[in-house]
């Protein structure tokens, strides 16, 4: 049989990154080899992006406007389960906590109550504060003052906010074609507190079933508007192969709007972006 395991460090996380993405991979592989379950397998390669700083999600993810930083995580698999967690906080591996949404009889939890359930589950106190979260918060309260916003980002020159990108991502099949679907992020670059992107939003952010799984990354609004991971993942019902529906799902978007995607069916896998993204692909018969 088949195993396959893709990789993600979002859209804008350049191939200098792919170290990164290839290590998840790998330990994800590691799993699927010793006849572990895909869901397992994700989230072992999930917990390696989450832990590396560079990447936005878990110690790496990007803070809020008020200083707080809240991520988002999900999981879904080809028989239909599912469980989220977004506005989470003080935990250092969302996508763990996701895990256990799933055998809740909840598929979303959020803020406090996310918070309160990872607790109740035993996971414990984490500070994901990092100097790079530091950094990046003032260069992004520097910019509202400016003005010198990316074309995503216009509507924040209109917008007051009193005290004023990157997901990461893995899908894989295992050897009994059992599909998972894993995201887990930080936010955008430029975020209230409260908001929540796509990543935790089945459908959207991320999508499986019986024909494959798919995840995407990017500017989460506009993926949300576009419930892209469905729209893709549709297509490989149809027939399509991955890369043939990632690229179509890529030309849902206008340039400016970055966007990257990748998913796995019993034909393979797909990988698109619109925008230079660290990724990696093990296939093994």
């Amino acid at each position: 049989m088949t195993r396959i395991i893709v990789t993600h460090g979002g859209a804008g996380a350049g191939k200098e990154y792919t170290d990164g993405t290839k290590a998840a991979a790998e330990k994800g592989m590691e799993y699927l080899r010793s006849g572990k379950s895909a869901l397992e397998a994700v989230i072992e390669a999930i917990v390696v992006l989450e832990d590396d700083v560079r990447f936005n999600a878990g110690t790496g993810s990007y803070a809020k406007l008020n200083g707080e930083i809240e991520m988002d995580a999900a999981l879904m698999d080809s028989n239909m389960n599912a469980g989220a967690v977004a506005a989470i906080r003080r935990v250092k591996n969302p996508i763990r906590v996701a895990r256990a949404v799933m055998d809740s009889p909840h598929v979303l939890l959020v803020g406090n109550g996310a918070i309160d359930f990872a607790r109740a589950c035993g996971f414990p106190d984490y500070d994901p504060m990092t100097e790079k979260a530091r950094k990046k918060l003032e260069e992004v309260k520097e910019k509202l003052k400016t003005g010198d916003l990316p074309p995503w980002a216009q509507k924040w020159k209109n917008f007051v906010y009193p005290g004023l990108t990157g997901t990461v991502g893995a899908v894989a099949m295992d050897d009994n074609t059992y599909f998972v679907a894993g995201s887990s992020t930080g936010g955008t670059s430029i975020m209230l507190p409260g908001r929540v992107g796509d990543s935790p939003q089945i459908g959207s952010g991320l999508y499986a079933g019986k024909h494959g799984a798919v995840t995407a990354t990017g500017i989460g609004e506009e993926i949300i508007k576009r419930v892209l991971c469905k729209s893709i993942y549709d297509k490989i019902a149809r027939g399509w192969h991955p890369q043939k529906a990632c690229e179509f799902g890529i030309r849902q978007f206008p340039n400016e709007i970055s966007v990257g995607v990748i998913a796995v069916s019993k034909k393979g896998a797909g990988v698109a972006s619109n925008r230079d993204m660290a990724h990696w692909v093990i296939v093994e018969e």
